[in-house]
């Protein structure tokens, strides 16, 4: 059984219950935010590394009720959302950016809209990015690369990763 899910086009890790109770419980531990996210994504231009080790972007995310299923920031209506992020690293040319993202919420599109709003949408993103920036991908370079949370029944501690495709 499916216990959360990933924006198409987004690769990576999911989680998968193999009871229903173990559903309820490890998609518990998603909403109450006691699973430790991270992805990978490729964005367009050089984004700088913050000032401290991970940086944060604070921005409040709503629906577009007359462009669904796309998302916007606004201060007004928008559920609170928060992303940390660190630069791994540039392209020769200084056309991307490799980061490293964690969603601390869980908003739907939360990490395209936070990078787009910083000016530095994924490349590959149909949704969020420019044309130019659509083009410099074949497909949405976002993968979820880690996750971390407790076994629900056992405790144990458990931890998954997948190195990006690209």
């Amino acid at each position: 059984l499916i216990v959360h899910r990933l924006d198409q086009g987004t690769s990576g890790l999911m989680v998968m219950a193999r009871s229903a109770a173990m559903q309820r419980a490890l998609s518990q531990a998603f909403a109450t935010r006691t699973v430790a996210k991270r992805y990978i994504a490729i964005v367009a231009g050089r984004l700088e590394a913050p000032a401290e080790a991970w940086g944060v972007i604070d921005l409040p995310i709503v629906a577009d009720w007359p462009n669904r299923p796309l998302r916007i920031v606004d201060h007004a209506t928008g559920k609170p959302s928060v992303t940390r992020w660190r630069v791994l690293g540039h392209d020769a040319a200084g056309s991307c950016t490799r980061v490293e993202l964690e969603p601390v919420t869980g908003r739907s599109h939360q990490l395209r809209v936070h990078l787009r709003e910083l000016g530095h949408p994924i490349l590959g993103d149909t949704l969020y990015a420019p044309p130019a920036v659509q083009a410099m991908a074949a497909r949405l370079l976002l993968h979820a690369s880690a996750l971390r949370f407790e076994h629900p029944e056992t405790g144990e501690q458990l931890a998954f990763e997948s190195p990006p495709p690209f």
